[in-house]
């Protein structure tokens, strides 16, 4: 599920150690690096961008592709790795790490050309691309069957040995077999079942959601965080409410996030 994983937090600058990084150290960036090591290899970049007060650090490539974000490149301090991690509409698509400045060119270029995930994980082997991400790029409504999917298999594995994963299974399950919210995108959090109308983080807080209770219950709540719909004994009668209190116009899920939603909206 990382491909839907909040992004960390904002690393704080590292300097480059000139004895692990001597090609950034002699090009004055990585920036203008990363531009060399494309251009040796035939492939056009365009403009890297620089990020943070250190150039030596960090550096971003833009795509072409209308749904994908800048990915940006950062250094390691221990050891020569190049971490790249690239997004769009929310989601992650793809990750990894390593040593060869050239193959994150190859990777980097990719991503600047629009080309699908595996044709980037193919010219760049180190290329970390899950199936819930080559999902999401297929359209938000693949995305939410893999996410189901991957959902439940999760939850399988953690059910022998937490009670509260077997409450959770037993909602899920539940949920996925109803049409209205089949179609919405499942997202869990401290064992709690969301639903929400974007396939994107941040998500959406427009449909109840319920919470497992130690009792063996549960209580549905939302859409607002501290708006209690109800209490339930069983997931049959919880995941009813829910679909009884959805929006009218509450559709299948679409690529983006919740800042998208709002700003569609909006306009």
């Amino acid at each position: 599920m990382t491909s839907n994983s909040p992004r960390p937090a904002r690393r704080e600058p590292t300097p480059a150690d000139p004895d692990l990084y001597p090609d950034l150290a002699a090009s004055g960036s990585l920036a203008a690096a990363l531009t060399l090591a494309a251009a040796e290899q035939g492939l056009d970049l365009d403009v890297v961008l620089s990020g943070d007060s250190d150039p030596l650090r960090t550096a971003g490539v833009s795509s072409t592709a209308p749904d994908r974000e800048a990915c940006w490149i950062f250094i390691g301090s221990q050891s020569r790795r190049f971490i790249i991690s690239g997004w769009g509409q929310g989601v992650e698509l793809l990750s990894g790490s390593t040593a060869d400045l050239r193959e994150l060119a190859r990777a980097a270029a990719g991503w600047r050309n629009g080309a699908e995930l595996r044709e980037i994980q193919k010219a760049a082997l180190f290329i970390q691309v899950s199936e819930l991400a080559q999902a999401h790029e297929r359209g938000p409504a693949e995305a939410v069957t893999v996410r189901w999917r991957l959902l439940l298999d999760h939850l399988r594995e953690d059910a022998d040995g937490l009670a509260l994963a077997g409450r959770t299974l037993a909602l899920v399950e539940t949920a996925s077999a109803e049409p209205k919210l089949r179609q919405l995108y499942p997202v869990t959090s401290h064992w709690s079942l969301h639903f929400t109308t974007c396939t994107g983080f941040p998500y959406s807080w427009d449909v109840p959601f319920v919470d497992p209770l130690s009792d063996g219950r549960y209580r549905v709540c939302g859409p607002a965080r501290g708006t209690v719909i109800g209490e339930a004994d069983t997931a049959e009668q919880a995941v009813a409410m829910v679909v009884g209190a959805l929006p009218a116009d509450c559709g299948p899920a679409v690529a983006g996030t919740a800042n998208d939603l709002r700003d569609r909206r909006i306009g």
